[in-house]
């Protein structure tokens, strides 16, 4: 008898604790053989009904991609040197099995079948839309290439893939391992307490064991929570330097250099695109996305940049004229920005990350989210202690409709772990709803969605005390998952965020980011965890008003690496020097630019490691839907509950509903009543006067 296996033995959860690396293996080849088995009898079958095909066809696929989505969870969040031996291991079967189905003829042809039957028109806009996409990526994972191109597409897919895991492994090593450890006072001068408090755990962790925040010893990681609190508040110019060029050359030496890994990524990507017929990988990749091609991106991040060079020029002049009257006599470097603009900001809005983070205590805005979830959407959030989690740090809560019903769950992962855990913040899913994949007994399977973040954790007799960018980053990831939890889709393969065009899937994240600048969410939202005492309006208003603090460079970073990444994946791959592409574009975009030293191509992992490749301009994209979208709710009227709740509602009822069942920009239109507008966003970013969404 087989002895249980915990990565496939669970329905609606697993028994994260009773994982191990032990298991991915045998879990992978099981699921594999079945539905490779089960694929094989489909194709003899050929059938032509949608539920003759469709649905064992969701069936076999998702047994695998929930099984090996489950791995891929523990190795981001439980990562160790057994896990990530087996998961690289296993890995190759999991891309073997996706181009042995994406290949299928019999299968593909039975989808022409159906597109092209009678009754094609009688289906609903999501099964329409399920067939469309599933004949889409078909072409794109090579059904109709040769045989002889079909092996070198594989070949390509396979050594994509493990290069992509040792880029994202690479970077995470290089993080973990390095620690500037500070023992005299001078060395941390400027540090708040909560800073000093963190950086002292972070000597505990590496073996001293009597640090303490007040005497030291305190130890600087590249983790962003340290980071960016040393950067931002250390009057200690050479030390900032030192971290900043530790930061900037992470995965660009050594036996961790990354720098081979982009050329020989952006040279296989250059030819999988050549295999299907593009010119070069930026088209492969718009196939899939909602805007129409390079030329209309490049208009967008043009518009942008125009709009954002003054005030970005303005704001290095206003850091450099601060700096001078405090006494800096050398002109501003790159590892002086983020201290100055910290100096620049509390004297002009009088705000400083220790004022600030006493009023973020992460259960009250946690159930400030909630709260305003059920005012907007009518569902209610509660946790639920007995299921079981993969880390303490992890809680998972019941999210239930109106009447009471569970209609999906999420599992929330707060704090950092840099010694396991990958750094940034990321929604995933456990499961997503289906009917026909639902356990024995229910109508319909549970949406279950991961978050996951890197904010500080409890210290001492503290809860987690966030920064409003923390709070920023929990609301953006949050609307991913709502995405996701509230899809009424009932088909697999379009249902939540399955299937959206990856440049209108940051729509719904980006929109619940500016309910964190809204005056009376703000006012409920922050108050202090020792008095429980409502932020002084003064400090609201402040807070409001930096909402477009450094609005110019903020923007013109995210579009230098927007034309980046574009420039890259447009390019000729052979005798490329990407450093000089990088260099050469931010340059000509930012306001200061880089170190010639500068090498965080080789711990991009958004571009190189997970889903923005040819990509990033999505973030900017989005940020014209959402700001557009958040425009009809300032249009209801922000302080009518009844309007802005009727507005949630419609909200709810076509962005966060529909899933990937119809074509955004239809369902923008459904929202909306029109097409997007980039004014919103100009406005919103303070380039453009317009109308208060505070």
């Amino acid at each position: 008898m087989n002895p249980r296996n915990p990565l496939l033995d669970w329905d609606v959860f697993p028994d994260f604790p009773s994982i191990t690396a032990d298991h991915v293996i045998p879990a992978m080849q099981s699921v594999v053989t079945r539905s490779t088995s089960e694929l094989e009898m489909l194709e003899k079958a050929r059938p032509r009904t949608w539920h003759g095909l469709l649905v064992p066809l969701e069936r076999l696929s998702d047994r695998v991609f929930r099984t090996w989505g489950l791995a891929t969870h523990l190795h981001n969040v439980r990562n160790n040197a057994a896990m990530r031996q087996a998961y690289a291991q296993a890995q190759p079967l999991v891309v073997e099995f996706s181009n042995r189905m994406g290949q299928s003829r019999p299968v593909y042809d039975a989808l022409l079948a159906l597109r092209d039957g009678p009754g094609f028109s009688g289906f609903s806009h999501a099964l329409q839309r399920t067939i469309l996409l599933l004949l889409r990526d078909a072409t794109l994972q090579g059904v109709g290439l040769s045989a002889e191109d079909r092996k070198r597409f594989n070949a390509i897919s396979q050594e994509l893939a493990e290069l992509a895991t040792r880029f994202s492994n690479n970077v995470l090593d290089v993080t973990q391992a390095y620690a500037l450890t500070l023992t005299s006072r001078d060395e941390v001068d400027g540090l708040p307490a909560d800073s000093l408090a963190l950086a002292a755990s972070m000597s505990r962790a590496r073996g001293h064991a009597q640090a303490t925040a007040e005497d030291g010893p305190w130890t600087i990681t590249l983790d962003l929570p340290s980071f960016l609190s040393f950067m931002q508040h250390a009057t200690r110019r050479d030390l900032r330097e030192a971290v900043y060029r530790a930061y900037i050359t992470r995965a660009s030496s050594g036996e961790k250099d990354n720098l081979p890994l982009i050329g020989r990524i952006l040279s296989l990507r250059k030819e999988l695109a050549a295999l299907l017929g593009f010119a070069h990988f930026a088209d492969m990749s718009l196939a899939r996305k909602m805007a129409p091609g390079v030329e209309h991106i490049m208009a967008l991040l043009r518009e942008i940049r125009q709009a954002a060079t003054d005030p970005g020029l303005q704001d290095l002049i206003e850091l450099g004229d601060l700096a001078r009257v405090q006494g800096q006599n050398e002109e501003v470097r790159p590892w002086d920005v983020m201290f100055w603009a910290e100096r620049l900001k509390e004297q002009r809005l009088g705000l400083r990350d220790d004022i600030l983070r006493p009023y973020f205590p992460l259960p009250a805005i946690l159930q400030g989210l909630f709260d305003l979830t059920e005012e907007l959407f009518g569902v209610r959030i509660q946790k639920r202690d007995s299921v079981p989690v993969w880390h303490p740090d992890a809680t998972y809560y019941r999210v239930m409709d109106a009447a009471g019903n569970e209609i999906a769950g999420l599992f929330l992962d707060p704090y950092a772990r840099p010694q396991e855990k990958r750094s940034g913040a990321w929604m995933d899913e456990l499961t997503g709803r289906s009917t026909a994949c639902a356990p024995a007994g229910r109508e319909s399977r549970l949406p279950v969605a991961y978050i996951n973040c890197n904010q500080r954790p409890p210290l001492d007799t503290a809860p987690s005390l966030m920064s409003f960018q923390e709070v920023a980053t929990l609301f953006h990831e949050f609307g991913h998952a709502l995405q996701h939890m509230l899809t009424t889709s009932r088909h697999g393969f379009v249902a939540g965020i399955s299937n959206i065009e990856w440049d209108a899937v940051e729509l719904p994240s980006q929109f619940m980011e500016n309910w964190c600048y809204q005056r009376s969410v703000l006012t409920r939202l922050a108050r202090h965890h020792e008095t429980g005492a409502p932020m002084e309006p003064e400090l609201v208003d402040k807070l409001l008003c930096g909402r477009t603090f450094r609005s110019g460079s903020n923007a013109l970073r995210q579009v230098s690496f927007a034309l980046t990444d574009l420039a890259l994946h447009t390019a000729d791959p052979d005798g490329l020097d990407v450093l000089d592409v990088a260099q050469r574009i931010a340059r000509d975009t930012l306001p200061l630019p880089p170190l010639p030293e500068d090498r965080f191509l080789c711990s991009f992992n958004h571009i190189f490691s997970g889903g923005y490749a040819a990509g990033y301009y999505s973030y900017k994209w989005a940020e014209v839907l959402s700001a557009d979208a958040f425009e009809a709710f300032v249009e209801a009227g922000l302080d009518d509950l009844q309007a802005r709740r009727s507005a949630g509602l419609r909200f709810r009822d076509t962005v966060l509903a529909t899933g990937g069942g119809r074509h955004p920009m239809d369902v923008f239109r459904l929202f909306r009543g029109r097409v997007p507008d980039v004014r919103a966003l100009l406005r919103q970013e303070g380039f453009l006067p317009g109308k208060r969404d505070n």
